[in-house]
């Protein structure tokens, strides 16, 4: 194996004198720097007497030993000179400055004019530049003819070939790595980038071929392997669009995540991740008003029911995020609860956590928790809430929605607790199942207890949260890993959807609007397809729908609909000072009411054979919007 003309071999011995070389060609810098500095100085290397010139050569031998010196004080050698970069340049520039400096003092000493320090500072800059450029020269031949020619061992044809969007900093950086340390992986086809201006342009060496209305040809015609989405800040409608765009080549795609991710793992192309359902919904980023959160959160006691599950275990690190005086989850399954519970102690080893098992279902034991902690705000997210298992155990969905939820308001209401957020879901509304049914009684209990208690009692209601327990994506995920099909129920049925850490962003949002008695609605955005999301998580990992993984219908569950409301039919809808929150009207119920309600599903809970009929039917009576699925997905069909 040669590498122009050399064999490899030889290169490897030359690498055993590598410090001798290097100190070498310092000399050489150094005494031609001296040489050329007083040629420059006096105008005429020829005027030079013989006399004089033996004297210079004695003082610049003396010159040389003093930068050595320095240079091996500072370690300057010890660097690997592939893997340096512009800070190690300007460290040499400094090196050699300040030696020069010193020299001029030495000099000083004996005897001190202007040429003198003219002189010193004069070699001192050539000898910088000199030995930057032989550096840089040898770290172009290093990773260029080493690299490319001899060292690596895997031909061109074995290497991925890979396509960047975006022709920015984290490109520059991307590029930089992928020839430093995986040139042997990697051939770079080219650069994407939306801005006309720079077509044609390089970065790094590398070209831009081209904007996203190109990728589709550029991939086709190069056989591009993977895609590196390299921009870092975009806005996350583009995003989903260039994403949309790479989903419809047979390419990997790997996105690099927000700055402050970058940020933490500090090298970009580690940062690099495979692409996620939420990079291709295209909803924005949530803005928040931290100063008014805070303000409710930090120094005090929160506590959160349900704080297990995917939604409570989210607000308890968000709200970790506010410096409480302490926060209180509280659940019943110990196994998520002591996961939440450890991961917060190691994420804030100076906060004060303190895990609860407990149901809302048992009034007394809630009691002996909020006498304990004395809790401010109390987050209400535990519940049942998946659809078709309430259907079949509706006296359970029942017990621990509507009674837990009972116990909670009162026991805040007992405890004069200052505000009591209810975790509710559009599913409330115009429900056809069981669980929404209960929710929707929830929200009438909030706003009916509003009016009787000190405590502000208020509910948020959003959509499904992708990720969550229960959630489709998961289910989705394990059915492609286990080779398909992935089972939809209808073609047709859409739902609405966010991440949860934006849900629960916009809960604590909520709450510092409330002034008790409101159902805040959140706004979900665009509703989505379950079968265009079954495709494209198909795509993201690298399959084709229908082909490699089938999508099987497989009709629709008991109380199922085919789309979700936000808002029911009656309701007003008012803005907030958030672009995402809003505030349905409220409905005129009275505790009484409630009471009243609460006493018919008791009867119910007291018999000893559940008839799922009466159940139904008496959920009817309590909450009037409740319909069959059908009459809601006809209506959406016809």
């Amino acid at each position: 194996m040669k590498i122009r003309g050399f064999k490899l071999e030889k290169v490897k011995k030359l690498s055993k004198y590598r410090d001798l070389i290097l100190i070498v060609l310092d000399c050489f810098c150094i005494v031609f720097a001296y040489y050329l500095g007083t040629a420059l100085l006096t105008d005429s290397i020829l005027s030079f007497s013989e006399y004089y010139s033996s004297r210079l050569m004695t003082s610049i031998i003396c010159y040389t030993i003093i930068y050595e010196i320095i240079f091996h004080i500072t370690k300057r050698h010890k660097n690997i000179i592939r893997y340096e970069e512009g800070r190690d340049y300007i460290f040499y520039i400094v090196i050699c400055l300040l030696t020069a400096g010193v020299i001029a003092i030495i000099k000083g000493i004996f005897h001190i004019n202007v040429a003198t320090i003219r002189m010193n500072i004069l070699a001192g800059l050539i000898i910088s530049v000199m030995m930057v450029a032989y550096r840089i020269v040898m770290r172009y031949i290093l990773i260029n003819d080493i690299v490319n020619r001899g060292i690596i061992t895997k031909s061109s044809e074995n290497k991925k070939r890979l396509l960047l969007i975006g022709a920015g900093d984290a490109a520059h950086e991307m590029i930089k790595t992928i020839n430093t340390n995986f040139k042997e992986d990697y051939e770079i086809i080219g650069i994407i980038d939306d801005n006309l201006k720079r077509l044609n342009f390089t970065v790094s060496g590398v070209r831009i071929i081209g904007n996203r209305n190109d990728i589709l040809r550029v991939c086709k015609e190069n056989k591009v392997d993977l895609i590196f989405f390299s921009i870092a800040r975009i806005d996350n409608k583009n995003k989903k669009q260039i994403l949309n765009i790479c989903q419809q080549t047979q390419a990997k795609v790997r996105v690099l995540p927000g700055i402050r991710e970058i940020i933490k793992n500090k090298d970009i192309f580690s940062s690099l991740r495979d692409v996620q359902i939420e990079d291709i919904l295209g909803r924005e980023l949530v803005k928040l008003d931290n100063s008014n959160i805070a303000s409710l959160i930090k120094g005090h006691t929160i506590l959160v029911t349900g704080g297990g599950g995917s939604i409570g275990s989210e607000l308890c690190r968000q709200i970790m995020g506010y410096h409480p005086e302490k926060l209180v989850i509280l659940d019943i399954y110990e196994n998520n609860l002591y996961d939440i519970e450890m991961e917060l102690k190691a994420n804030y080893p100076e906060g004060k956590v303190e895990a609860v098992i407990a149901s809302v279902r048992d009034e007394k034991r809630l009691e002996e928790v909020f006498a304990k902690y004395e809790p401010y705000l109390v987050f209400h997210a535990a519940a049942h809430k998946h659809v078709p298992l309430m259907e079949n155990s509706p006296i359970e969905a029942i017990k621990n929605n509507v009674f837990g939820t009972y116990h909670v308001i009162e026991v805040c209401d007992k405890f004069k607790v200052k505000k009591c957020i209810l975790i509710s879901t559009d599913k409330a509304v115009n429900p056809t199942n069981i669980m929404g049914a209960t929710k929707r009684m929830c929200e009438m209990m909030v706003q009916a207890k509003n009016k009787v208690s000190q405590t502000e009692y208020a509910a948020v209601r959003f959509g499904n949260v992708l990720g969550s327990n229960g959630s489709v994506v998961p289910l989705f995920k394990k059915q492609i890993e286990k080779g398909g099909p992935l089972t939809v129920t209808h073609k047709e049925i859409t739902r609405f959807f966010m991440t949860i850490s934006e849900a629960v962003a916009l809960v604590l949002q909520a709450m510092t609007y409330a002034k008790g008695g409101e159902i805040f609605v959140l706004d979900m955005g665009e509703p989505v397809k379950i079968y265009d999301l079954a495709e494209s998580l198909i795509k993201l990992a690298g399959l084709v729908p229908n082909k490699d993984i089938k999508i099987e219908i497989t009709g629709l569950r008991p109380g199922e609909k085919l789309y979700e409301e936000i808002l029911m039919n009656e309701e007003g809808l008012e803005k907030t000072s958030h672009d995402k929150i809003h505030v349905a009207e409220p409905m005129n119920v009275t505790m009484k009411d409630i009471e009243n309600k609460l006493a018919k599903l008791m009867q119910l809970l007291e018999k000893e054979e559940v008839d799922l009929t009466e159940t139904k039917n008496t959920m009817k009576e309590i909450v009037p919007t409740f319909c069959e699925p059908e009459m809601v997905n006809q209506k959406k069909e016809g």
